[in-house]
């Protein structure tokens, strides 16, 4: 569902998949060939999100913004399932694995992991390519090249996906 708020109206790029019972309101942008699947919920109401191109936010995620704090998320980036997204920044080619909390001010390197379950406290700055664990999140070791060829992989497998999705 897409809705306008305060005068506000999602902009979806082509080739985006948006599921069923995906929600998508305010001043949300949403990049070419990227994809927000079943019940995930984009809420800007207070502020922007902006999610680039190739870039899957999935199941039951949410992302939302605060006062001050807008949402922007990277090309190429994968967001697992049941993931709090808030207020924060999450540079390209980036993997957030299922359940992870990310929020307010937090700032995800380029290239970096974060682990399933994961919570990023407020502010937290992560340098790229980084793989982080725990509650709080804290940066275990660099991410070799061939994880983060996993990682940018994600993101292509999820868009062929959703352009199977797409050619119902």
């Amino acid at each position: 569902m897409l809705l306008e708020f305060n005068g506000k109206k999602p902009f979806i790029e082509e080739d985006v998949f948006l599921a069923q019972g995906s929600q998508i309101i305010g001043e949300v942008k949403i990049g070419k060939g990227s994809s927000i699947w079943f019940n995930a919920s984009l809420r800007a109401d207070m502020g922007p999100i902006v999610i680039g191109q190739y870039t899957n936010v999935q199941d039951n995620s949410v992302v939302h913004i605060d006062t001050n704090f807008p949402t922007i998320i990277g090309n190429n980036v994968t967001i697992g399932h049941n993931a709090i997204i808030h207020g924060c920044e999450i540079s390209d080619n980036c993997l957030i694995g299922m359940g992870a909390i990310i929020l307010n001010g937090a700032k995800i390197g380029e290239g970096s992991l974060i682990g399933a379950g994961s919570l990023i406290t407020e502010n937290k700055v992560i340098p790229p390519r980084s793989l982080v664990v725990g509650v709080p999140g804290k940066v275990l070791r660099q991410i070799s090249d061939e994880e983060f060829e996993k990682i940018k992989n994600s993101a292509r497998e999820y868009y062929k996906l959703a352009s199977r999705y797409n050619s119902k």
